[in-house]
Order: structure tokens, then sequence, then C-alpha cells
């Protein structure tokens, strides 16, 4: 039908979306603290950008992707993912040749075509970081230590950090072999997504969800196993750079990522309080996929996060997000001339920064002030024809219900006083509490 939205889409209401940019807000806020700046990619891309990123076994190149052809048949897929369209703008616009590292974040719609579920739809949206330019594991803890501040920040507690190395192209193909001998054996009771998996990727079918291989994968050798010096060595100094910093942590062997792009540091923000155990934020580091893109061997790291299972999680914590302030000031009017005075008066007060609202359905002036106590102003102006003649208005307190009378010289200035001084009180409010 035409008043439902597609499947697996949702709609961000007026009453919810000061939710949105709050996380938002403070997701920005906290970029620039770490000095990362925003980079804005189209919605859709080359399909074969996401079959050479994010790679030709992962279940969203496989069955998840919104593909279709134009009208110059050409493969188009909408984003499922912003890792890949950022390292595209990265080499097609080389900014590889500006001073290195580059460090990226975005706030993006992306797309999958999967079963639509609690925290995960069709369309849903991820806020992401990404740094470029160095092999360094500093990078990686600064990546997982931004991810941990900024849920932190947000007043989420108890979230456990998960951190692995899958190892590189050179330590990953020998652990490649002795997994395909572990799951030899039980190659017929495979899915049938894993057994195309078997030859190609089989360390996807560590990651699989269907129970069976799950329980078929228990007891399988670790990638930490078999890691090369290198990648050795790169754990250890995430480990230590963590420990540095302060950032509580597990090593799960089992942790893989759902992109084969992966590379040595993968890992998990996971939380219990939205039912089962869940991903909120992931990521790790991918050394070779700007270079599979087209460009330059240069190294990255980075993560995304979902804004739907963060708002989730937030809700089901408990955490409250302060809902804005609607209006500072309805102006009711009697009258014609005051209605024309009302709407001068109107348009100075929004050029001063002053929220200020009237009424457009010729409501009397007991409905006005039923209207403006709906819409929460703080004050009401009442004007009149009469007041008019007598160079005088009525402002009152909607709190208080304290009223007095104001020369209409004086009503810009009283009102943008008392926007000031209410402003020192909150910031003066902030400060005391940041202090304490």
């Amino acid at each position: 039908m035409l008043t439902n939205a597609p499947k697996g889409t949702k709609d961000i209401l007026p009453s919810q979306v000061y939710k949105w940019h709050y996380v938002e807000n403070a997701f920005r806020e906290a970029c620039g603290r770490y000095v990362f700046k925003e980079i804005r990619t189209p919605v859709f891309e080359h399909t074969e950008l996401f079959a050479r990123g994010v790679g030709d076994t992962t279940d969203i190149v496989e069955k998840q992707m919104y593909t279709f052809e134009d009208y110059g048949k050409r493969s188009i897929t909408l984003k499922p993912e912003g890792t890949s369209p950022v390292v595209r703008a990265f080499v097609e616009n080389k900014l590889y040749a500006d001073i290195q590292p580059s460090k990226f974040y975005y706030v993006i719609p992306c797309f999958r075509y999967e079963k639509p579920q609690s925290g995960r739809l069709r369309e849903f949206h991820q806020m992401g970081i990404e740094i470029f330019g160095t092999d360094n594991m500093m990078a990686d803890a600064e990546v997982i230590g931004f991810a941990s501040d900024f849920l932190s920040g947000l007043g989420i507690q108890d979230l456990e950090l998960r951190i692995n190395s899958i190892g590189c192209p050179k330590c990953r193909e020998n652990y490649r072999k002795v997994l395909r001998a572990f799951l030899a054996p039980k190659y017929d009771e495979l899915c049938d997504t894993c057994k195309g998996r078997y030859e190609k990727n089989p360390m996807r079918i560590l990651d699989c969800k269907s129970p069976v291989c799950q329980e078929l994968v228990k007891g399988a050798p670790l990638m930490l196993d078999y890691l090369c010096d290198e990648c050795k060595t790169a754990f250890d100094d995430l480990k230590t750079n963590l420990d540095a910093m302060g950032i509580n942590y597990i090593v799960d062997p089992g942790i893989v990522r759902g992109l084969d792009y992966y590379t040595k540091t993968a890992f998990e923000f996971v939380s219990d309080k939205i039912g089962a155990q869940g991903t909120v934020c992931g990521g790790g580091r991918y050394d070779h996929l700007i270079e599979q893109i087209g460009g330059p061997p240069i190294p990255g790291v980075g993560f995304g996060l979902g804004i739907e299972r963060l708002l989730l999680i937030m809700e089901a914590a408990g955490i409250s997000i302060p809902e804005p302030e609607n209006l500072d000031v309805f102006i009711a009017v009697m009258g014609e001339r005051a209605r024309v005075f009302g709407l001068k008066l109107m348009r100075d007060l929004r050029n001063q920064g002053i929220k200020a609202e009237m009424d457009s359905l010729g409501r009397n002036i007991k409905g006005q002030f039923k209207y403006a106590d709906r819409l929460h102003a703080k004050y009401t102006v009442v004007i009149g024809d009469n007041e008019l003649d007598q160079n005088i208005v009525s402002i009152k307190n909607m709190e208080t219900s304290e009223q007095k009378p104001v020369s209409l010289q004086e009503i810009l200035p009283t009102l943008k006083a008392q926007q000031n001084q209410e402003l020192q009180q909150n910031q003066s409010a902030d400060f005391t509490v940041d202090s304490l």
C-alpha cells in the first residue's frame, strides 16, 4: 500500500528524531576532539566496488545487497557498508598525496536485504571512522579508544571489548589449509553456503549463523596459533597500547568479522542489553583494501556502529536523552493591528536566535494560550490593539504565571536578556556537574 513504508524501513518521526540528533551530535563532537574530518560519499556505488572490497564470499555480497541495473546497463548497488566507499573516494581523489595519516568519519544510511528484526533493518544508519596511512598499532588502539570513550560518554556501561587477530594473507593461507583439514570430515554436514566457502574462504565458515555450522566448527584450530611473527608482534603491540590507555579487553579467538577485507586486528564491543548478546560496534584493520580497490599499498583501520542498535541499547539501559526545548516565546494577539505587529515581532525574535511562534488558525485568545501551553512555551507575549495604542504589551512567564507589562521598544531587549540569563545559568550548572 502507498501508505505503508517498504518492509524493513522505518520513519523517524519528529517525536523521536531528537534522539538521533543527540547521538549524531555527540559523535561529531567526539570526532572533532579526535581530529577526524567528515567525508560524504554517494548513496550508491558500482557493484564491483563491494564485490572486490567487501569480498564475494560474504553474506552481504552473496545475498544481501540491493543491486540493480541502471538505464546505462551498469550494475549499481545501494551501499551496504561505509568503508569501501570511503576507500574509493580516497583513491579517486588522490587523497593519499596529502600528509598522512588521513582520518575520516561518516554518518550514512546503508542498505542490506535481510530479514528485519530488532535493531536490524533493510535501511539502517551507520556512523564510522577510518584511519588510512599507518600500520602502527597505535592507530588500532586509537580507533578502539575512540569507540570506548564515545560509548561510555553516552552513559553506556557494562560493554565488553573483545579483540582478536585474524592474521595477514601469508599466515592466513597456512591456517586455511589446517582449517580445511579439520572441516573435511564434516563437509557434507555444512550448509550449502559454507560448502561454497570451503575452498574460497573457509574462515568465513567460522562466522556462519547456522546452528548446525556453529556446532560443526567447535574445537576448530585457532588463527592465533598460526600467526606469523609480524602478526604476533602487531597483536602484542595492540594489547600493550590498550593496557597503556587503561582499556580492558578479552582476547576472543572466535571473532572473525563478516567482511573479507579485514587483516590482523578485529574487535567488537558487545552488550546483552537487548536480549541475546549482540555487537554494538565492530571493526578492525584492513591493510590491503586500498590496494585491492586500485590505490597504492596503504593500510587502514576503522569501525562501524549502527545508530538504530545504539539507541535500542541506550533505551534498554535506561539512559534518558534530553528533549529539546520547543519554544521560547509564543505571541498571542487580539485584533488585526496586533496580528500585523506580532508577525514583525516574531521575525525579529527569530533573527535574534529566539524560538518564536504565532497561531495561524485564527484561535481566540483562550485557544491561543492553550496552544502556547501545548507547545511548552517559556513565555507568552500578549498583544492587543488597545495595548498597541498604549505602547505596551504583557509578557507572561508560563511556568510561574507571573505577568508584567513591557513597552513595545523593550520587548526584544527584555526577552533577549532573559534568554542570556538562562543560558548563563545552564552553563554554570554544566560546569558544576562536569567539575565534580
